[in-house]
């Protein structure tokens, strides 16, 4: 099992395995953010918290992006309609190591919607 946790330590994740792929997205909240997603099923992702998490959500409102409500760390975003496939993880808050391997992926949220490598 591996742990990515925020600053604090309040909210943690729990994956399987480390992402093969992370993607960075310059859409106008993920370049805010400044996070990288590692994207998994949500049967593969155990949230773990102490306190609820804030969330933010915007436009068709179908995301909902979670951050610590201590250090405010975005921890992941997930999909407000519970048949959602998928979600992210900010792999920025898994061990380093965990990203050695991980090919980082550029994609245009903010222009085309479609990766640029």
């Amino acid at each position: 099992m591996i742990t990515a946790s925020c600053h604090c330590g309040l909210v943690c994740l729990d994956v399987e395995a480390a992402p093969s792929t992370v993607t960075d997205c310059n859409c106008s909240i993920c370049r805010r953010y400044g996070v990288l997603w590692a994207y998994y099923s949500p049967l593969q992702v155990r949230v773990r918290s102490d306190a609820e998490t804030h969330t933010y959500m915007w436009n068709d409102h179908s995301l909902a992006f979670h951050r610590c409500p201590n250090c405010g760390c975005v921890s992941h975003w997930a999909p407000t309609d519970p048949a959602g496939e998928h979600m992210a993880i900010n792999a920025r808050l898994l061990p380093v190591e965990m990203l050695e391997n991980a090919r980082v992926r550029h994609f245009d949220g903010a222009t085309t919607f479609r990766y640029l490598d």
